[in-house]
């Protein structure tokens, strides 16, 4: 009899330090999952207080990049880009077509008599396109390829705010199963 009691308690005794071992877990879930959710509404917030930074940084760089770095040496990578923005988007320039006037590259010999880069062309394929800026030839878009721009990163804001409110849904729910366990546990006795 007394090897059945030891065999008990030593049951019992395991019992109790799984079921503290799993407490602990979920009282640290609940924590962890508390500094994610105060983690991801001051990312949401700074988001929106730099959004219109953001967007000013964006219009001023792009235009300059354009003009100043677009088919230099050692700016292949901007060129790509560049090129990959225009024809994507289909557009031309960063507010207008007229913002290849000021270009380094449109001015030099090198382009070859181009008003606009090929990648303005509707049909980019055809050699030298870029000497033709008529509308039916080039993308005359309103308000150029910034506008463009702002549009898919306004659209994809959005998509990312809509996840980023049904991840912290899910917490929501799961800070509060976890608070409803914590309360249960305490108040059954061992």
């Amino acid at each position: 009899m007394g090897a059945n009691k030891e065999k008990n308690e030593t049951c019992g005794t395991i019992c109790l330090k799984y079921l503290l071992f799993t407490f602990n877990f979920l009282f640290w879930y609940f924590v962890l999952l508390l500094c994610i959710f105060l983690l991801e509404i001051l990312a949401g917030v700074l988001a929106y207080i730099y959004y219109q930074q953001l967007n000013e940084e964006l219009k001023g760089n792009l235009r300059e990049t354009m003009v100043q770095k677009y088919h230099q040496p050692e700016h292949e990578h901007v060129t790509k880009a560049v090129d990959k923005l225009q024809q994507e988007f289909k557009c031309c320039g960063s507010n207008s077509s007229s913002d290849w006037v000021e270009s380094v590259w449109i001015r030099s010999r090198e382009a070859d008599s181009r008003l606009v880069p090929d990648s303005c062309c509707k049909s980019p394929v055809i050699k030298l396109c870029g000497r033709r800026a008529h509308p039916s030839n080039i993308y005359k878009v309103e308000g150029g390829c910034i506008t463009k721009l702002e549009n898919f990163i306004l659209n994809h804001l959005q998509i990312i705010g809509a996840v980023g409110v049904g991840i912290a849904c899910v917490q929501i729910v799961g800070m509060f199963f976890t608070c409803c366990l914590y309360r249960s546990l305490k108040s059954e006795p061992y």
